[in-house]
């Protein structure tokens, strides 16, 4: 299969000059995750909902400064990105996004975008829907954070780990997932345009092998479980690579979380199923 088989089309976009408010409510409204900027008929970039998520410290001061509805959307925007033509096949596409760290590819025919090409529509094509190996092969380690985290924490991990945060419980117990989506689309200020902020209390033992108690009080403007989707999709560790794509399908998802019982065991997500099929 083709980039042509697989893209979507038409595309949405929006221009440099558009504020970054305007294409995250563009993302929401048609649930996509990213939006092309074009000049003209010129492809000028692309912004992400990546880009938004990884704005949300509280410590980073331009973003405090300057709310999303009056930053351009230039200034966040991945200029001249890397295009592909129609003829590209599924596996140098997967092999191009996990090179380059993507999630999108504009298709370009004769100087004119046609279409994109997401992991979401490498995912749904017939044949990788076909992967007949054990989901287990391809899982990796969850990273964990607890529930309690501050956002900038949150954020700060979700960066170092490459995404995909598994939220737990203070007996280790699955509490929620957080993904991209819930970093970029969450409502972290008020309608006053204000960041609020919550005391926060973490159970923290007084000496090793001690009683834990709820201790060290901190203000954040959010925490992890402000954040998190729950309930998470699972699935066994006998479960197929091709069930738990059709899983990310069905649900609209891009990752799974393998567990037996309440022991969480690892994480399939989009880019070990690429993988896969880069081979």
């Amino acid at each position: 299969m083709k980039a042509e088989d697989v893209m979507s089309s038409p595309v949405r976009v929006v221009a440099p000059e558009d504020t970054v408010a305007y294409a995250r409510n563009q993302m929401i409204k048609h649930k996509i995750s990213r939006v092309l900027v074009m000049e003209g008929d010129r492809l000028a970039g692309i912004i992400t909902k990546k880009d938004l998520a990884y704005r949300l410290r509280n410590t980073d001061p331009v973003w405090r400064r300057r709310p999303i509805d009056r930053i351009p959307v230039s200034l966040l925007m991945t200029p001249a990105p890397l295009v592909v033509d129609p003829e590209t096949s599924i596996r140098d596409l997967a092999a191009l996004m996990l090179d380059r760290m993507i999630s999108g590819i504009p298709v370009v025919n004769s100087g004119e975008v046609i279409g994109i090409v997401t992991k979401s529509d490498i995912l749904r094509s017939a044949s990788v829907q076909k992967l007949d190996v054990p989901v287990t092969t391809l899982m990796e380690e969850a990273v964990t954070v607890s529930r309690y985290h501050s956002l900038d924490h949150v954020v700060d991990l979700f960066s170092e780990s490459g995404g995909k945060l598994i939220v737990v419980n203070n007996d280790g117990t699955l509490a929620g997932i957080i993904t991209e989506t819930n970093l970029a689309f969450y409502e972290y200020a008020n309608e006053a345009g204000e960041i609020p902020e919550k005391d926060i209390k973490m159970l923290r033992k007084e000496t090793s092998g001690g009683r834990k108690t709820f201790r060290y009080v901190q203000e954040a403007s959010a925490v992890a479980e402000d954040v998190m989707t729950h309930p998470v999709v699972t699935a066994d560790p006998e479960t197929t690579a091709a069930s738990a794509v059709k899983m990310m399908v069905d649900h609209h998802i891009n990752s799974v979380v393998i567990a037996r019982g309440s022991e969480i065991l690892g994480i399939v997500k989009r880019d070990n199923i690429l993988q896969e099929v880069a081979k």
